[in-house]
């Protein structure tokens, strides 16, 4: 039987990414004795691996598929297929960004300013590269970690650091003076995979499911049945991806209404669809939208 081998991120994307799956069908059980999860799935066998050496890992072919940050590829400069964005982490949907930050009252406030500065980061490749290509020299060494405290200590003059909210490096008495990177998390592939037809499709089916997830996302389904005579009232409520779905009840003087919005909208709009004729209110979640 045809195998396709998936990492899945070791870390803090970890319970993330296998909850993602989890609503896309697939169940993944991890051990603390094993970096081989197990998967409801006899076509699909898992790996764990750190999400700082997955693209390595996907361009040279152990891995078929993984997820791991674009901030990764950009820094391994993987030769790999970037299937699919996949916005989520376990804080936030938005983004990361990877950030110039410097003490709070620094006199650093622009790239240029560290001509000749010391600085810290775990994305060591691109930081040298993205400094070079200002014409800023700058000494750029590894941070092994509790890199916001190399920069409060006076160990250096700057750090590049990955947050999502902010609120860490604020925490620190630290300042962000420019933001180098945008980053979220990609569903990436080996060239070889992608070529491969009973690959590509089994890939693209992953990726068609676990993007469903990601947009139901704070997203729940109303029903409801309604008088014919009250339906525009109704109708007129209602926010919707598309128009919402009526049908005919039993009773021909009474229609079933359906419709997709966001969950933050449920407290608000069903008083307002009660006072318009609206009855047996239903509201269910859903895993996944297509």
């Amino acid at each position: 039987m045809d195998k396709l081998k998936i990492g899945i991120p070791k870390g803090s994307l970890e319970n993330a990414t296998i909850e993602l799956f989890k609503r896309s069908g697939w169940d993944i059980v991890t051990s603390s004795r094993s970096y081989f999860p197990r998967i409801n799935d006899d076509e699909l066998t898992c790996s764990l691996v750190r999400a700082q050496e997955m693209p390595r890992f996907v361009e040279n072919g152990t891995l078929d598929l993984g997820l791991t940050g674009r901030d990764w590829i950009v820094e391994n400069e993987a030769d790999v297929v970037v299937v699919d964005d996949l916005v989520y982490s376990k804080a936030t949907t938005k983004p990361a960004r990877w950030v110039l930050v410097v003490k709070e009252g620094s006199p650093y406030t622009t790239i240029e300013d560290l001509q000749g500065k010391k600085i810290y980061t775990e994305l060591v490749n691109f930081t040298r590269r993205y400094f070079a290509e200002r014409a800023v020299s700058v000494e750029v060494a590894f941070s092994w970690g509790a890199t916001e405290g190399k920069v409060v200590e006076g160990l250096a003059d700057a750090i590049v650091e990955v947050t999502e909210t902010g609120s860490t490096i604020r925490a620190h008495g630290l300042k962000i003076i420019d933001t180098l990177l945008e980053t979220n998390t990609q569903l990436i592939a080996s060239r070889a995979a992608w070529g491969n037809a009973w690959k590509k499709a089994k890939i693209e089916q992953i990726a068609r499911l676990l993007k469903g997830a990601l947009r139901a996302n704070g997203m729940v389904a109303l029903k409801m049945n309604v008088p014919r005579e009250k339906i525009d009232a109704v109708i007129a409520q209602l926010p919707s991806l598309t128009a919402p779905t009526v049908a005919n009840l039993y009773r021909k003087d009474w229609l079933s209404v359906e419709t997709v919005i966001a969950e933050s909208e449920v407290r608000e709009l069903v008083g307002r669809l009660l006072s318009k004729g609206a009855e047996g209110i239903i509201e269910y979640s859903l895993n996944k939208i297509i």
